[in-house]
């Protein structure tokens, strides 16, 4: 039973649902074995179908990888991915020659805006023990005036992205990470510049909640406009303005009320999304988002014909030295690291 302030309560599966202007958010979690010399899994691949490997089997998936875990070249157009790496690595290359490597605590904010393809690879760097895989992928859509906005990434490196702190009357700590938003005084670094997270005034926020146990926490309030969503996906149980929550669901809330959250005996970690609905329509075909059929037909025929400039990489499902550490390669040549 719900009060006033929340307005549904959902399990969570593999691909969470999520409210407009956002299409969905995946939590991955794998905990991969060590890594052999290819930085694929160095285990037996039997019983698994390689290319559609979906199920969770020995704790982890492979995906589309047929050797590394991950996501070989696959086009997008008219939106936007926001990859959250909590723990262990991803491999960026993309079909205007950018490429990067990214994990623990880094995000990358993706404009696939006119198309693009890239390739995300799960590559599992420890020879001589686990590598543990966790992150978030969240689509964000874009307005029609930006669906066609050329391609761009921006790295939010790990050390660069705030948390803010709050104290309750016991003392006890909630930390909120900020990717997307503000709280008080504390604002996340800009996101990609045709975003819809670049207006302040869409009131996107996208934030990392860790509550200590016994926390309270009082969740700033936004615009009445705002869809807020909270996503609960490890602890053992908090309450949401008086409502027991169990742990790997989902909330939805009013933005513009105040809403406190209690934590249980263990440390509760939560996802936030937030933002204003983008009052368009919306037509989805597979890695394809944009405001009507006609341009869906038009985003398959210009991938058919261009390849959305086609793939520079040896390996569809490409990789970056096992040696190479944490950094980004932009399409202008411009290379970056933290």
């Amino acid at each position: 039973m719900y009060n006033r302030l929340i307005t549904n309560i959902r399990p969570l599966g593999f691909t969470w649902q999520t409210q407009n202007p956002f299409l969905f958010c995946v939590h991955h979690l794998d905990h991969y074995p060590k890594g052999n010399e290819e930085l694929g899994p160095d285990a037996s691949f039997a019983g698994r179908n390689l290319g559609q490997d979906f199920t969770t089997k020995d704790g982890w998936r492979m995906y589309h990888g047929e050797a590394i875990p991950g996501f070989p070249a696959h086009p997008h157009r008219g939106f936007e991915t926001v990859t959250v790496v909590l723990n262990g690595f991803v491999d960026h290359s993309d079909s205007h020659g950018a490429a990067g490597r990214y994990g623990n605590g880094d995000v990358q904010w993706m404009t696939a805006g006119a198309g693009l393809q890239h390739a995300e690879m799960f590559p599992l760097l420890n020879r001589n023990e686990d590598n543990p895989l966790e992150l978030f992928q969240i689509w964000l859509n874009l307005p029609k005036a930006q669906k066609f906005a050329d391609p761009h990434y921006k790295m939010l490196w790990a050390e660069d992205i705030p948390v803010y702190t709050q104290k309750d009357a016991k003392g006890n700590v909630s930390e909120i990470t900020l990717i997307a938003g503000t709280i008080e005084d504390v604002s996340a670094p800009a996101p990609a510049p045709d975003s819809y997270a670049a207006d302040a005034e869409n009131d996107v926020s996208i934030w990392l909640i860790k509550m200590a146990p016994h926390a309270s926490l009082e969740l700033p309030t936004a615009s009445a406009e705002a869809d807020r969503s909270l996503y609960y996906y490890r602890g053992s149980g908090i309450k949401a303005a008086g409502i027991d929550i169990k742990p790997y669901h989902s909330i939805d809330l009013l933005a513009d009320e105040k809403v406190i959250l209690e934590n249980g005996y263990d440390e509760a970690f939560l996802l936030l999304l937030q933002g204003k609905p983008i009052n368009e329509p919306v037509v989805q075909h597979g890695p394809f988002v944009m405001s009507t059929g006609a341009e869906i037909k038009q985003a398959i025929m210009d991938y058919q014909q261009t390849q959305f400039g086609g793939w520079p990489w040896p390996r569809h499902d490409n990789v970056h030295n096992r040696e190479e550490g944490r950094f980004a390669k932009y399409a202008d040549g411009k290379e970056e690291r933290p």
